[in-house]
């Protein structure tokens, strides 16, 4: 394991989301970016030249490289079970991008491999950092929204055709590409790790501007909280220019809403001394990825590694575990049951497997 110095860590995958881990890994005292490991020779060699690291070419060697303490599985969603039990079996904790896994089971099986290995696994939810998202779920469990009536994600973002068609597995249903569980899950989760467990979805998803893959680009969700709020997730990568998300909570006392990673409302009945301030959190200057796929910074990624650095040391826990991603997960799956077979999805799910089939 790491020592209380510098904790060692290893890219599965050097592809777009790649350099945002390591630039974060770079920022970072007391970490450091040892190997990136691509099946892509090519990729691995040219970001290994220019973060100044080793490359590997198999998951293999970068398991076998002792000054590896951390692998972050930056792989296509439907490979990221098996290489997170890899890791695991050979004593390395785990940061995985979003999705955990492309089913309940096979998250199930990445939390039981690091469980018994003794490891940590994290996922990387960065938008839960925001910190208007922080002020919001604070402000729920102070209570100031009063009863929660409506929780809402809005994201209309845009992506070319030829960005489905940049790897082959972005225009794969079965690899998880679609808008809903590919763009739209951070959003989801917002909505889950504010609100609570969600009891009821209905789904309906729709190609609206890519005709040329065989997947949703578009989704509208209803969706019953375990609280007795409601809700909607409109999600699309259709919608040209792309605009900021939205992420809009309200109560009988009060209503809060982020665009992007900004405060744009911020109203409660009654006012408290730090509200001002609150209005004010948030950069509207920042690109949230709105228009492109790599039109963000990496400061909430950062955030993430740094926890999983000092997890790694045994000084904390990872900033966003498994479990609690296996939550928003779930709600994921029950979309997309719920929009293949016109009916309302109750939850927890009953039966996973008949969803990418």
């Amino acid at each position: 394991m790491a020592s209380s110095k510098t904790v060692g860590f290893g890219l599965l995958g050097a592809g777009l989301i790649a350099p945002f881990h390591a630039k974060s890994i770079a920022a970072i005292d007391g970490a450091k970016l040892v190997a990136v490991a691509d099946v892509a020779a090519e990729r691995a060699d040219k970001m290994a030249a220019q973060f100044g690291c080793k490359a590997y070419h198999s998951l293999e060697a970068l398991l076998a490289d002792k000054d590896v303490n951390v692998v972050c599985v930056l792989t296509p969603n439907h490979l990221h079970r098996d290489a997170a039990v890899a890791a695991a079996n050979a004593g390395k904790h785990v940061l995985t991008e979003k999705p955990p896994a492309m089913s309940l089971a096979d998250t199930d099986a990445m939390i039981a491999a690091a469980k018994k290995a003794g490891v940590h696994l994290g996922v990387v939810l960065q938008c839960r950092v925001r910190k208007p998202i922080q002020a919001m779920k604070k402000a729920i469990e102070q209570g100031r929204f009063g009863r929660l009536l409506q929780a809402d994600a809005y994201m209309k973002w845009f992506r070319t055709t030829e960005y489905y068609f940049s790897d082959p597995w972005r225009s794969s249903r079965q690899s998880g590409a679609g808008v809903t569980i590919q763009h739209a899950f951070h959003y989801i989760d917002l909505l889950q790790y504010l609100m609570g467990p969600v009891a009821r979805v209905q789904a309906k998803m729709t190609n609206l501007g890519h005709p040329q893959v065989k997947l949703e680009d578009s989704l509208q969700a209803f969706l019953d909280y375990g609280n007795g709020a409601q809700g909607v997730v409109v999600a699309s990568t259709a919608l040209w220019p792309g605009t900021d998300i939205r992420i809009e909570v309200n109560g009988a006392n009060g209503t809060a809403i982020m665009a992007g990673e900004k405060m744009v409302t911020w109203k409660f009945r009654e006012e408290k001394p730090e509200d001002e301030e609150i209005r004010q959190l948030g950069r509207g200057s920042v690109a949230t990825a709105a228009g492109g796929p790599a039109d963000f910074d990496f400061a909430d990624h950062r955030t993430v590694i740094e926890a999983m650095t000092a997890a790694a040391r045994g000084e904390a826990q990872p900033l966003i575990t498994a479990d609690s991603a296996r939550k928003t997960l779930e709600i994921a799956l029950a979309m997309y049951q719920s929009a293949r077979t016109g009916q309302a999805v109750e939850l927890p799910l009953k039966d996973e497997r008949v969803v990418w089939d």
